[in-house]
Order: structure tokens, then C-alpha cells, then sequence
């Protein structure tokens, strides 16, 4: 089944160098933990600066190597991760700013004049945090001179400069990109950098990445790569995002996982330690009244629905959420990204708010969306005269299409849909649906021609729509995704329109009525909803089948 996709978008390294300096200039006039949140924006955007820049070269040479623009790019990148670490050691009282001469460094460097960034997928969707590395990274710092970091990109980049910024490594960190198959990853390495990363026969190593997710093999290939040259198994240490397993679907990279030590510390420690997501939305909110509640991996339904049965959930992948209360009442953190991803996310739920479709927003505060709770009955279970809740949906897409366009090139293109739709309906057995795809998709010139892709919502199941108390029909859960960690992205208002016909089993009639409704409203409902509506379909057969451990 298909179902994930990468974020890939490109952009100038001089104007990432900007932003960078912005951010790092606004951290400056900051304090506290407002100005360690800007810090850390600063390493995800200086990451991905790096990420972008080692992998230019990467595609241009194929294989991974020194560069004086790589190398500049890192040196940056662990400037930032000194001044991120240092804060967040002293308790947010004081920063080690990385020399303006990095950055100046940079810009003098051959640089591209643009690269391909991918979102690191861990800061925008998992709520990973680089500290979190910098707790596991410390138990190393006795390696000294000796300890060799390892990032693999693209997360990897941002993370290596935080572990050996608090490992106390003397020599700077190298990232290397797995390629092939992503279940059976295998590393390219100059010899140059081969011989430099294996030359210390006393070395230890620390690899750094997310995950490990469905295989283990991109830390597979690291660990074996090094074995291969004669490191031994324990001097290999892995820094992972997490201290499970792989998810098995390559066992003999799972296996191999096992062999070397690895450390990860939780979400919940880090936060523990820092007095809890709470005191960072503090001075938004107020002070917390008492522990917040975890609402994640579906925990939300047996405060909003009451006793089962409940709604579907899929929880390894919900994005963190806590309920919070305080003197100025009950508040939603939930998790909508670091950096830009998080930005993003707040740009839209300000615009849902201020359009009255969804509650009051607070802010962002360490990646968390921090929104008004609102008491409330989800549909089904609040009777909603069908007239009303049509209009109301109407409304909500038309605001979407008006308010909420899409930049170039950001979600899949109609081709993407239609190859992610005969995989799995080739694979979930639809062989109607599948011959029905194939006459939907014959004009699929025209299809792409007229897409007009938007930031959908992608998520109109009945109990996403909450009736209050005051009878208002607001939308929960309406600002990520657009911009999951999934393939579909943005798309044309036929989603969205796909999407609630089949989550509210809208009628023919209804069907029509929404149509007419958009169109009145100045939205452009095309003549390609058969298209969208199999896509859909095939999309959501794909995350049934994920949730439920298929392949």
C-alpha cells in the first residue's frame, strides 16, 4: 500500500541564510524559554540548510565527501547547536552565540543556487526535539577526541551538530545519506571520507537519526558499514528517536540493530525535566491548575465521546496532544511541528479562528499548538438537521478554496494520486473500483491542467465537526493535514469534496446541493470529482490497511 510521502521542496541556501539570521536576531532580543523556542527554530532551519547543501554535492559526485560548502554549512550548523545546548543546560539563563564568521562563511562558500530540502519528518509530525539527542549524547562526552558523530540525513544533520555540541566532541560531525530501497538501505562514502572516519582505530561512533521506523535499515547500513572496516560492535553507539524496535519488515536489519548500544530519551523525560510543555505555554494561557492530561493516541474519545463505541484512531500515528486548565479556562496543546512546519500550521488555525470554524488560538509554544477547548458533542452525536450541517460545510470548503491556496508544487500531482491508487486498489482487491479508475483517469491531462491545489483539510469524519453549546458547527483537527507525513499534500477543493461525501454519506442529492452551494460561493467545483473520488477512496484503504498492521 501506498500511503507515505516525502516533502521535498526547493529553495535559494542565500535566502535560508537569511532566514536563519533572522531568526538568530530575534533570538537575541528574546529571553527564557521564548528565546530557546527560536534557537531551536534556528537549528531545524540551519539543518536544513546543511541537509540541502551536503546533498548537492551528494547527487553531483554520488557518493557522500568533503566540501568547503559542506563543510561551511556544518560548521554552522554546530554553531547553533552550541548556542541551542547551552541555553537549554542553563536553564534558559544563558547562550553560547555561534561567530558571525560562520555564517559569512557560508556565503562565501560555491554555494548552489538552489537546493532540494526535505522536511525533517520527526520535528514537522513526531514532536522530536534535538535536546532530547543532547540528554542521550551526554553519557558519551568521555569519548573526547575521540567520539566520531555520524548524522544520516536529513534529520540526522541538525541532530549530529546537538550531540556533538553536548558530547563534547572535538572533531565536527560527518552526515551521510542512505540510499536504495527504504527498507534496505546502503551507504555511498568517498574513500577520502572512509579513510578519515575509520583511520582512529580507537574511535567510537555515535549514529544519529529518527526512528527506527518500519525496517531499521538506515541505521542498519551505518553499523554494518562500519563493522565492515573492522569497528567493533561496542565501539558503535546509535542515538535513535525512540528505544523500540524496527517494525519488522526487514528482519535481518532488525537483527542487526540489536547489536550495538543505543540510548534515546523519551519525550516524556526530556519535558519532565524542563517542568512540562505546560510552563512553556504559560505565558500565553497562565499557569497549569494542575497535570496536564494526555489526549494522544486516542485518548481524546472517552473525554469527547463519552462511552464507547467510539470513532476509529490510529495512535502510533496522532500527533501529541494535552489538555490543559487553567484560571483562564481549559486549553488544547497539541503538536504541530518545529519550525516552519509549526508556523504553517498557526498561520491557518489564526485564519479558521478569525473566520469562526474553529476555536480561539493562543499561539505556538515549543512546537504546540495551544487553542481554547471547547466543550462540545461531536456528529453523530449531536443532532444536526442535515440542511444545516450541508450549508455549514459549504461554508467551511469555500472559506478553505478562497483563503488557503497552495504554493507551486506543493502536494501530489494528479499522476501521483493515480499511481498511489492502482497500487492499492491492485492490492486491496478492488477490481471494479480499479477498472473504474482507469476511465476516470482518461483525461488526465485535462485533470492536472485544471487542479488547482489549495490547503485542504483532509479530514472530514462526523466526529471531526463539534456542535457547542451555543449550537456553533466548529471543525477540530483542520490545520496539518495538508501537510502530513503522507503523500496526498495539498489539492484541489475535490478532495475535500470527495472527502465529505463518503465521511458524511452524503446523498446524491446532497452531492449536488454541496456542489451548487460551492459554486455560488465563487468556488470551482470541475467536472473531475470521479478522479478525486477514487483516489480518495484508495488512499483511505491504504491507511485502514497501515493502522490495522498491513502491509
Amino acid at each position: 500500500m501506498r500511503v507515505y510521502g516525502d516533502r521535498l521542496r526547493r529553495e535559494a541556501p542565500r535566502e535560508k541564510l537569511a532566514r536563519l539570521g533572522a531568526l538568530l536576531g530575534d533570538a537575541r532580543a528574546a529571553g527564557g524559554r521564548a528565546r530557546h523556542d527560536l534557537l531551536l527554530d534556528a537549528l531545524v532551519e540551519a539543518g536544513e540548510l546543511a541537509q540541502g547543501v551536503l546533498d548537492a554535492r551528494f547527487a553531483a559526485e554520488g557518493a557522500d565527501g568533503r566540501s568547503p560548502e559542506g563543510d561551511a554549512a556544518m560548521a554552522l550548523a554546530g554553531g547553533v547547536a552550541r548556542a541551542l545546548w547551552s541555553s537549554w543546560r542553563s536553564g534558559f539563563s544563558r547562550v553560547e552565540w555561534p561567530p558571525g564568521a560562520l555564517a559569512l562563511a557560508v556565503a562565501r562558500a560555491g554555494l548552489p543556487a538552489t537546493v532540494e530540502v526535505k522536511a525533517p519528518e520527526g520535528y514537522a509530525f513526531y514532536a522530536l526535539y534535538p535536546e532530547a539527542y543532547g540528554e542521550a549524547a551526554e553519557a558519551l562526552a568521555p569519548a573526547g577526541a575521540r567520539l566520531r558523530v555520524i548524522g544520516l540525513r536529513s534529520v540526522g544533520t541538525g541532530l549530529a551538530a546537538l550531540v556533538a555540541a553536548a558530547a563534547g566532541a572535538t572533531r565536527a560531525p560527518v552526515t551521510l545519506r542512505p540510499v536504495g530501497h527504504p527498507f534496505a538501505r546502503r551507504l555511498a562514502v568517498s574513500a577520502a571520507l572512509e579513510r578519515e572516519l575509520v583511520g582512529d582505530p580507537e574511535a567510537r561512533y555515535a549514529v544519529v537519526d529518527e526512528g527506527p521506523g518500519l525496517s531499521g535499515s538506515s541505521f542498519a547500513a551505518v553499523g554494518r558499514w562500519l563493522e565492515a572496516r573492522g569497528v567493533a560492535p561496542e565501539r558503535i553507539h546509535l542515538l535513535p528517536g525512540h528505544d523500540g524496535e524496527p517494525g519488522g519488515v526487514n528482519p535481518e536489519a532488525a537483527a542487526a540493530y540489536r547489536r550495538w548500544p543505543r540510548r534515546a530519551v523519551s519525550f516524556e523525560a526530556l519535558h519532565r525535566e524542563a517542568g512540562g510543555i505546560a510552563a512553556w505555554a504559560a505565558p500565553l494561557i497562565g499557569l497549569a491548575l494542575e497535570p496536564p492530561r494526555d489526549l494522544s493516541g486516542g485518548a481524546w474519545r472517552a473525554l469527547v465521546c463519552g462511552a464507547p463505541p467510539w470513532p476509529p484512531a490510529d495512535p502510533p500515528r496522532e500527533r501529541r496532544k494535552l489538555l490543559v486548565r487553567t484560571r483562564a479556562g481549559p486549553w488544547l496543546l497539541r503538536f504541530a511541528g518545529l519550525g516552519r512546519s509549526g508556523a504553517a500550521a498557526l498561520r491557518r488555525a489564526r485564519a479558521l479562528a478569525r473566520a469562526g470554524f474553529a476555536a480561539e488560538v493562543a499561539g505556538l509554544a515549543r512546537g504546540f499548538l495551544v487553542q481554547r477547548w471547547v466543550e462540545a458533542r461531536p456528529l453523530p452525536q449531536a443532532a444536526v438537521p442535515r440542511a444545516a450541517l450541508l450549508a455549514r460545510v459549504a461554508e467551511y470548503l469555500a472559506f478553505r478554496a478562497a483563503a488557503l491556496p497552495a504554493g507551486a508544487g506543493e502536494g501530489a500531482a494528479p499522476g501521483e494520486l493515480l499511481e498511489m491508487a492502482r497500487t492499492n486498489l491492485a492490492e486491496g482487491g478492488e477490481a471494479a473500483a480499479l477498472r473504474a479508475l482507469e476511465a476516470a483517469a482518461a483525461p488526465l491531462d485535462a485533470i492536472s491542467a485544471g487542479a488547482r491545489p489549495i490547503e485542504v483539510d483532509g479530514k472530514l469524519q462526523p466526529w471531526e465537526w463539534l456542535v457547542a453549546g451555543d449550537g456553533r458547527l466548529l471543525k477540530a483537527d483542520a490545520v496539518d493535514h495538508c501537510a502530513a507525513h503522507d503523500l496526498v499534500g495539498c489539492q484541489d477543493l475535490l478532495w475535500d469534496v470527495a472527502g465529505a461525501e463518503a465521511e458524511l454519506a452524503l446523498s446524491r442529492g446532497e452531492l449536488g446541493e454541496l456542489l451548487g452551494r460551492l459554486r455560488a460561493a465563487g468556488a470551482r467545483p470541475e467536472a473531475h470529482l470521479a478522479f478525486y473520488r477514487l483516489a480518495y477512496r484508495a488512499f483511505q484503504l491504504g491507511r485502514a490497511r497501515l493502522a490495522v498492521g498491513g502491509p
